[in-house]
C-alpha cells in the first residue's frame, strides 16, 4: 500500500464537473485530491457540445474562459442550428447564432444579445476537457491521481476514509479526507454507496450515436454549414453536430417509439438517410454509443460528509445543453459552501444549503428538458409525406414546417432563461423578503435582486464588468454611497466572513438595483437586500454563514 494521503476534499471523477470543482476549491485555497480511472491525457467521449453562458461566467472567474473560447470549431464556422430534409438536402429553417469570431460584434438575432460579459460557446467536450485538465495540473493545491479507482469509503464524525487501487499496478491506496464528492457520472458508485436512488422517468427516448470521419461531407452541402443540423424526413430523423468544422461529425439517430432494440436498426442505413447520401459516399466510424434519454434525479444529494454532483445526481436527455452545465452549477454551489466551512467562517449547517438549493432546481430543469424532448418527438413522428416533394405544395409545406421547428427550438438554443432565470427559494442561508422571484422560461427571464436570484450583471461606471469586481467572496453592492455600511463590514470581519463593498451607479444599475444594498454570494446569487441596514448586523452575518438561530 502507498503511504496514506490526507486532504480536505477528495473528488472522484476528473470530467468537466470534477475538474471545475477542483479548480474552484483550489482557487479558494482548499487542497484537493482527484481520483480518475482514465489515463492522463486520455480523451473523453464525444459528447456535450455546448458551454452555457452561466458556465462561461464561471470559467471567466477561474481564468479559463479565453482559452475555452479560442478552441473548438474554426473561428468563422457558423454556430447556427439548421433544419433540413437531410443534412445535404433542402433547408427548412435556421436559427442564427454568431460564430466565435463574430460573437462580440453581432448583437441582432435571437442569440445576439446576452446580459453578461461571457455569452455561450459551442465546443465539444473533447476540446474542452483538456483545457480544464491543463489548468488543474498547474494548480499546486490539486493532486491528480490517474488510473485510480476508489473502491470503497467509510465515514466517521471527523472525516471519510477512502480505499482504492492503481488500475495498472494494483497497488492499494488509502486516502483520508474531511469531505468526499462523487463526480463519477451516471453509473456513480458514490451515489450507490450513500444509498441515493434515481427517481423519475426511466425512458424518454432512445438514441443511436455515431462519431464519424467524413472529409468530403461539406462538399455535398447546398447551403452554408451549421453547428447542429437536424434532418427530418419520413425515413429517418436525426441530428448532425460539427465537431471540428472540417471532417469530424457526431450523428444522433433518434429511434422511433416502437423501435426498442438498438441492434435491430441498421446503423449505416440510418446514417445515410440522415446525411442524404448514397452508398458510394465514404466515411469511417470512429466510435459509437447507444443510449437512453431519461429524466432521473437522485432522492438525496448528500450523506453526511459525502456529496454527489453532476450526472451522479441527475440524468436527463440533453436539451439546451444543460447536462454538463447543470453539473458545473452543482459544483459551484457546493464548492464555496465547502470552502466556507473548511476555512472556519461557515458553520457546518451551511452545507445543508447544497441539497436544499440544487435539488429543486434540478427537478425544474429536468422537466424543462423532458417536456421539450417529448415535443420534438411528437414533431418527428408527424413528418408529412410531401415534405420532400418538388413544386409549390412542397414549398408551402416546407415553409410551414420550418417555421414551426424554428418557433419550437429557438427557446432551447437561445436559452437565457435557463442560464439566468432560475432561483433558490428554499435555502436556509438566504434572507428572503416579501417579493416573489419572477417566473422564467427556457428562453426568457427578468433580471431581479429578489433574494435567491442570480446577481444581475451590469457594467460599472468605468466600463468594467460587475462580475469581474465581485471576486470569489461575498460582495455588498451599494447603490447609495451615503449609506454607512461599517456595521455590516465589522460584523462580517468579526465572523471571519470575507466580504468586499462595491459601489455601483449608472442608469442600468438603477433600473435593476432599486435597493440601497444587495448582498451577492460567492456563487453570484443574491443572499439579502435592503433599503437600510439590518437591525442586527451580527444576526445578519450568522444567517448567511449558516449559524443556527
Amino acid at each position: 500500500m502507498t503511504p496514506p494521503l490526507n486532504c480536505p476534499v477528495l473528488i472522484i471523477g476528473a470530467g468537466p464537473v470534477g475538474l471545475t470543482l477542483a479548480m474552484d476549491l483550489a482557487q479558494r485555497g482548499i487542497e484537493v485530491v482527484i481520483a480518475e480511472t482514465r489515463h492522463r491525457g486520455e480523451p473523453p467521449n464525444v459528447k456535450c457540445n455546448h458551454v452555457s453562458a452561466r458556465t462561461m461566467e464561471i470559467f471567466r472567474r477561474l481564468g479559463v474562459a479565453h482559452a475555452v473560447r479560442q478552441s473548438g470549431l474554426p473561428e468563422d464556422y457558423p454556430h447556427d442550428v439548421a433544419y433540413r430534409t437531410t443534412f445535404t438536402g433542402t433547408e427548412l429553417s435556421r436559427i442564427p447564432i454568431p460564430c466565435r469570431r463574430d460573437r462580440w460584434t453581432v448583437t441582432s438575432g435571437p442569440d445576439g444579445h446576452w446580459p453578461t460579459p461571457e455569452p455561450p460557446h459551442r465546443i465539444n467536450q473533447i476540446y474542452l476537457e483538456p483545457i480544464l485538465f491543463e489548468h488543474v495540473l498547474a494548480m499546486p493545491q490539486v493532486t491528480l491521481l490517474n488510473r485510480t479507482s476508489i473502491d470503497d469509503f467509510s465515514q466517521d464524525e471527523d472525516g471519510v476514509t477512502a480505499l482504492g487501487h492503481d488500475l495498472d499496478s494494483g497497488q492499494l491506496l488509502h486516502i483520508r479526507c474531511q469531505y468526499l464528492v462523487g463526480c463519477d457520472g451516471g453509473h456513480s458508485n458514490t451515489r450507490k454507496k450513500i444509498g441515493a436512488k434515481l427517481e423519475g422517468t426511466d425512458v424518454v427516448g432512445r438514441v443511436q450515436s455515431t462519431y464519424i470521419h467524413a472529409p468530403d461531407l461539406l462538399k455535398h452541402l447546398k447551403v452554408a454549414p451549421a453547428w447542429a443540423t437536424f434532418s427530418l424526413n419520413t425515413r429517418r430523423c436525426g441530428n448532425v453536430y460539427a465537431i471540428d468544422g472540417k471532417e469530424k461529425w457526431l450523428i444522433h439517430n433518434y429511434l422511433k417509439d416502437d423501435e426498442l432494440d438498438f441492434h435491430a436498426i441498421d446503423r449505416d442505413w440510418a446514417i445515410r438517410q440522415i446525411l442524404g447520401v448514397g452508398q458510394d459516399f465514404q466515411y469511417d466510424i470512429l466510435s459509437h454509443e447507444d443510449w437512453v434519454g431519461r429524466r432521473l434525479v437522485a432522492d438525496k444529494f448528500r450523506d453526511r460528509r459525502v456529496f454527489i454532483c453532476g450526472d451522479a445526481s441527475h440524468l436527463w436527455i440533453p436539451m439546451a445543453g444543460y447536462g454538463m452545465n447543470a453539473g458545473i452549477a452543482d459544483a459551484m454551489n457546493l464548492s464555496w459552501l465547502l470552502a466556507a466551512h473548511l476555512q472556519g467562517w461557515g458553520h457546518s449547517n451551511i452545507l445543508n444549503a447544497y441539497e436544499a438549493e440544487r435539488k429543486p432546481i434540478t427537478q425544474q430543469v429536468s422537466h424543462f428538458a423532458m417536456n421539450h424532448a417529448l415535443a420534438l418527438q411528437k414533431e418527428r413522428s408527424a413528418i408529412p409525406e410531401g415534405l420532400e416533394a418538388m413544386g409549390p405544395e412542397g414549398d408551402a409545406l416546407r415553409l410551414k414546417t420550418g417555421q414551426k421547428l424554428y418557433d419550437l427550438n429557438v427557446q432551447q438554443y437561445c436559452c437565457a432563461g435557463l442560464n439566468f432565470g432560475y432561483f433558490y427559494d428554499t435555502s436556509p442561508i438566504i434572507a428572503y423578503d416579501d417579493e416573489a422571484a419572477p417566473n422564467y422560461t427556457m428562453h426568457q427571464f427578468t433580471p431581479s435582486t429578489v433574494p435567491g436570484c442570480r446577481t444581475p450583471h451590469v457594467y460599472l461606471s468605468d466600463g468594467t464588468s460587475l462580475y469581474d469586481a465581485l471576486g470569489d467572496d461575498y460582495a455588498l453592492l451599494r447603490t447609495d454611497p451615503s449609506v454607512d455600511v461599517r456595521p455590516l463590514v465589522h460584523a462580517a470581519h468579526q465572523r471571519g466572513m470575507p466580504m468586499r463593498v462595491i459601489d455601483i451607479a449608472g442608469n442600468e444599475a438603477k433600473m435593476i438595483y432599486k435597493e440601497a444594498l444587495v448582498l451577492s454570494r460567492p456563487d453570484q446569487h443574491v443572499a439579502w437586500r435592503g433599503r437600510t441596514l439590518p437591525a442586527d448586523p451580527v444576526a445578519w452575518v450568522d444567517r448567511v454563514c449558516g449559524q443556527p438561530a
